[in-house]
């Protein structure tokens, strides 16, 4: 890519995407092209054919997503399919239309199998039944990449997919009801230690904000105080989902970018098809390689937030997946390995979340 190459970062105000944008920024990338949802509605193909009409970008990042985590999952099942198949199918067709030379798709881990080995290889994609809470967002994830890999075999495309594991960051997202764990946990916590400490100047703070249910810092603390208790958050205590007994992965969002600009500049397709006549598995997980407790998440996201109350957790709610570790050696194999490890990554994220309130 030459410096002044039209880059379309599709969901560029996202925790993804902007770390995309930022990354190609820093790298001196001047031509970058990006839009809203209310500037372009992804899931319009007429607008997405007249944007690639118009703009004629060179490169395509398709970091745009309907994203949430285990709770919406399971509430959103149609949404998490039938959005993210509408978005792909405009992006990466129009891409094609327009002879874009590279696209860079943004999945996820949870293509894989709920019991996958661990630590999970790209071949285990498609090999056994999926975890039932994420399986629609899955397989409209699924469809993408081989969107792309059907593309390059018929079309000679040069549309990479990579697999970042689960991510966190600057500009994650931290609804109470959509959000994936890390951030739902650092706010429940702050929560839960404003509410603890009395600090209701805090809370209001908080929800003037980030609003929960229609609740902002005006309300009375009496509302206030019931909303937070719908999600497990009381004077005493914070109740998380499930046993706490699940291990993850987790990157920091800004490595997550760093890797994806060096896929998109420096990774071909035919540096991944392989050799093999049925082509399969030519997509790149992208991780850490090391992994934690979601138990001894907690504990660290205490120790950050300074919250002395009790944690507790209910195991009427689902765990999710047990255990979800990639394997990262063909990424380490081109060449790239993460920076941030999490005990520096959680802190940063916090201070990033409590200076958002003052900046907003």
């Amino acid at each position: 890519m030459e410096k002044d190459s039209k880059i379309y970062v599709a969901g560029h105000r996202g925790l993804v995407g902007s770390a995309i944008w930022n990354n190609l920024r820093a790298k001196g990338y001047t031509n970058l092209v990006g839009r809203t949802h209310s500037e372009l509605d992804l899931m319009d193909g007429v607008a997405v054919r007249e944007f690639f009409d118009h703009e004629q970008p060179e490169y395509v990042v398709l970091a745009a997503a309907h994203v949430g985590g285990i709770m919406a999952n399971l509430k959103y099942r149609a949404d998490f399919i039938y959005q993210n198949l509408q978005i792909q199918q405009n992006v990466i067709g129009e891409s094609w239309r327009h002879g874009v030379k590279k696209l860079l798709f943004l999945g996820s881990t949870c293509i894989y199998p709920r019991e996958a080995p661990q630590p999970i290889p790209e071949t285990s994609l498609l090999t056994s039944p999926l975890e039932y809470t994420n399986e629609p967002y899955a397989i409209a994830k699924i469809a993408g990449m081989k969107m792309c890999e059907s593309f390059n075999l018929q079309y000679g495309t040069n549309y990479i997919a990579v697999m970042p594991t689960n991510l966190y960051g600057p500009r994650d997202n931290f609804d109470l009801e959509k959000s994936h764990v890390m951030p739902a946990m650092i706010r429940k916590m702050h929560l839960a230690r404003m509410l603890n400490e009395g600090d209701w100047q805090g809370l209001r703070t908080d929800l003037d904000c980030r609003p929960v249910e229609g609740i902002d810092g005006q309300a009375s603390e009496a509302d206030i105080e019931a909303m937070l208790g719908r999600y497990g958050i009381t004077r005493e205590s914070l109740t998380l989902w499930g046993t706490g007994r699940p291990i993850r992965e987790f990157l920091w969002s800004e490595d997550m970018a760093d890797a994806s600009v060096y896929c998109l500049e420096h990774i071909n397709f035919d540096d991944v098809r392989g050799t093999d006549p049925e082509v399969r598995n030519c997509h790149i997980n992208i991780g850490s390689g090391k992994e934690v407790t979601i138990g001894q998440l907690a504990e660290l996201v205490k120790a950050t937030v300074g919250y002395h109350g009790e944690l507790r957790w209910d195991a009427t709610k689902p765990d999710g997946t047990m255990r979800k570790l990639t394997d990262v050696s063909k990424l380490h194999s081109l060449g790239w390995h993460h920076r941030m490890e999490l005990e520096d990554g959680v802190p940063a994220l916090y201070r990033w979340y409590v200076e958002s309130m003052h900046n907003s």
